[in-house]
């Protein structure tokens, strides 16, 4: 098979890139000008220059490929323009699989988010049939990402072999910006968590999370949506796990969600608008926490022979990831 990835410079998709390229995949990766390769150097693999906003760039790079692995996206809970992420997001979505249709691929598989899902506040565990709507989504990235889900699900309707797994919060080695979540772990490493909120999500294991994604392209059914998701935990319950791992002392004090709030607002206006930096803590990323993120990857079990693993291997590797590369 010789795979299409996009996204894997970044965090996730490098893991995929990775499990592709165990598996004996001949590997094509969308690369920017601007992109930090450190995480791809060690891959024997071939690198196009492209974007997601540029279709003509698209349509090249994926000629003579097989398969497209859709993961890139723009994975920031506050952005000064909320019009970049829908660039990326949703019409970038949308021109991948255009290009994928014109390039003859034989099947997509696009990474979206357990973000998409209809997580209520202290709500049942959720999973692909639990009701949703753009409404409910909480933020620009929770509704972009919904609305590129839309437009994947729309092409596998219109007969287009695409398949979605929903990843639910990716955790290991190889975070490079961090991420929001990998942030959690940063800065916890750096003694800057002195409280908590009472909120929660589902962890999973990075390189499991990958080898999902090879499951899906062999198993699943097109237009249909497979959670891949690892351990629930409170916030609580993550940082008591990092405490176990590193020895250093886990916070003891939860703060209300209105003292959150209103350091996430002075942060935000301080931080992001007044200097220009992504704020430590957002209000969209408060807002998110009132709903505890506890999900089933029963469907992904059924259908494509997923495992859950318990996520304190990759806890471990995180640490000692940004340890060994001097984030702390």
């Amino acid at each position: 098979m010789k795979a299409f990835v996009t996204g894997a410079t970044g965090f996730l998709g490098s893991h995929v890139a990775k499990v592709l390229a165990e598996q004996g995949a001949s590997l094509r990766l969308l690369v920017r000008a601007t992109s930090d390769l450190r995480n791809i150097a060690s891959l024997a693999a071939e690198h196009v220059t492209g974007d997601l906003r540029q279709p003509d760039s698209l349509r090249r790079a994926m000629a003579g490929c097989d398969a497209v692995f859709h993961v890139a996206a723009d994975y920031r809970l506050w952005v000064r323009d909320p019009q970049e992420m829908y660039r990326s997001n949703v019409e970038g979505t949308r021109a991948i699989l255009a290009a994928a249709r014109e390039a003859g691929i034989e099947r997509v598989v696009y990474t979206s988010s357990v973000a998409t899902m209809g997580f209520t506040q202290d709500g049942p565990v959720v999973d692909e049939n639990s009701p949703v709507s753009l409404a409910s989504m909480i933020g620009h990235y929770k509704r972009s990402k919904f609305m590129a889900e839309q437009v994947a699900i729309d092409a596998a309707r219109a007969g287009q072999q695409v398949v979605i797994v929903n990843p639910t919060t990716p955790i290991g080695e190889g975070d490079l910006k961090p991420t929001p979540t990998g942030r959690i772990v940063l800065d916890f490493l750096k003694r800057k968590f002195p409280a908590y909120v009472d909120t929660g999500l589902n962890l999973v294991d990075a390189t499991e999370c990958a080898r999902g994604h090879l499951m899906a392209y062999e198993k699943a059914r097109p237009g249909q949506r497979y959670i891949l998701g690892g351990e629930d935990l409170t916030l609580k319950g993550l940082l008591d796990k990092l405490g176990g791992i590193t020895g250093l002392p886990s916070p003891t004090v939860k703060v209300p969600f209105f003292v959150a709030f209103g350091a996430a607002v002075v942060d935000e206006v301080f931080t992001g608008y007044l200097r220009g930096r992504e704020p430590r803590a957002t209000m969209e990323a408060v807002r998110m926490g009132r709903k505890k993120m506890f999900a089933s990857s029963a469907k992904a079990e059924r259908e494509l022979g997923w495992k859950m693993v318990p996520v304190e291997g990759a806890l471990r590797r995180a640490a000692a990831w940004y340890r060994g590369n001097g984030y702390v």
